[in-house]
């Protein structure tokens, strides 16, 4: 598993969010200044996020972009599942079931399998909350 760009700015993104005052609408353009990402790039990453209702969107010349939810109520996992696509480490776990003709005797799998449980557990363990504030949340550490 390699965490693309866009899983990584999608974090960004909503972290930024996530330390305005809650239902401030932030417009795109102040968020890619403050996190020094192309504008442009994260016109395609908020349209992911805000078609998947993790952000509230309004156009116009007072528009902007705020959580729809409370930063707590986010996980890294559900950012990051949708941003992409799957978090597995081995391409034969991103089906279920699993299609691999080789499955039934791979000696492998089980180890796979297992660090998918621990990737997926972690991920979704941790919240944006945990991330705006480490010194207060030590759960989210392995």
């Amino acid at each position: 598993m390699l965490i693309s760009t866009k899983g990584r700015y999608a974090l960004r993104v909503m972290l930024s969010l996530a330390e305005k005052e809650e239902g401030k609408l932030v417009p795109l353009q102040t968020v890619a200044r403050e996190q020094e990402i192309s504008e442009k790039y994260l016109e395609s990453i908020i349209v992911i996020l805000a078609r998947a209702g993790l952000v509230y969107s309004l156009r116009g010349k007072k528009g902007g972009y705020c959580l729809s939810r409370k930063p707590e109520e986010y996980s890294v996992g559900e950012i990051l599942k949708l941003t992409e696509g799957s978090l597995a480490p081995v391409a034969c776990l991103d089906s279920t079931p699993n299609t691999c003709s080789k499955a039934s005797e791979c000696k492998t799998l089980p180890m796979w399998e297992n660090l998918n449980t621990i990737i997926n557990n972690y991920l979704y363990s941790v919240t944006l909350k945990d991330l705006l504030n480490p010194e207060t949340s030590a759960d989210y550490q392995i």
